[in-house]
């Protein structure tokens, strides 16, 4: 992967990171004492994995979909038009996951 890529994957873990603490902090101690993590805290969690899966995908999706074009040009608009839709896909589970997010 491009050095790019993994800077992305970075910031994406460590916002994660810091959302989760963050939602640790803010939790009342009474709910943090009973069960020990907060559900706002493992939203944040399945967020920042999302995203950083999501992130993954996208990429070997796109560089699968490049190398195919590249093999056959002619079938591009097919391979383009599945690669949309997949990312499409892959795009859902973080906006689910964003959605647990704010909803918790």
């Amino acid at each position: 992967m491009k050095k790019s890529a993994y800077l992305t994957l970075g910031l994406l873990a460590i916002a994660g990171s810091a959302a989760a603490a963050e939602a640790a902090a803010a939790a009342p101690a009474a709910a943090a004492a009973v069960s020990g993590v907060t559900p706002k805290a493992i939203a944040a969690l399945a967020l920042s994995i999302s995203g950083f899966g999501a992130a993954i995908g996208m990429g070997l999706a796109i560089a699968k979909a490049m190398e195919g074009i590249s093999r056959q040009p002619e079938a591009a608009n097919a391979i383009r038009g599945t690669l949309l839709v997949a990312l499409a896909f892959i795009e859902a589970l973080t906006i689910y996951a964003l959605l647990a997010y704010f909803t918790i």
